[in-house]
């Protein structure tokens, strides 16, 4: 079974700074994507950043400059660097790959609490 967790979220101040992991486990023979999504109450959940199919970035425009997505692929894990952290950051933030096993699904992470205090 796979499992996607999720660690590195807290309480930081305005201005901070933030590393989350998503380390992926359970029978892997390939991931297509890996990204970051996150979700506030009452709201969808958003996109914040991925690696696409073809190994470049996409990033929400409100990110842009402040969070740096990375990899290692050798451990199937997935990094999103938050920088210069605002109030309006703060949401649930999980993980996502699409992973193949005996074939291509989309797994999510239990999600981690990322707050930004003014």
């Amino acid at each position: 079974q796979v499992q996607l967790v999720e660690s590195g979220g807290g309480l930081v101040q305005a201005g901070g700074s933030l590393r989350l992991s998503c380390a992926a486990s359970g029978g892997i023979n390939s991931i297509k994507t890996m990204g970051w999504y996150r979700q506030t109450p009452g709201k969808q959940r958003e996109l914040v950043a991925t690696f696409t199919s073809r190994g470049t970035t996409n990033y929400a425009d409100s990110v842009k400059g402040r969070f740096t997505l990375s990899r290692d692929n050798a451990k199937n894990t997935v990094y999103l660097q938050m920088n210069s952290l605002k109030p309006e950051d703060t949401a649930v933030y999980y993980c996502n790959m699409e992973i193949r096993v005996s074939g291509w699904g989309d797994y999510w992470g239990q999600g981690t609490q990322v707050t930004v205090s003014s």
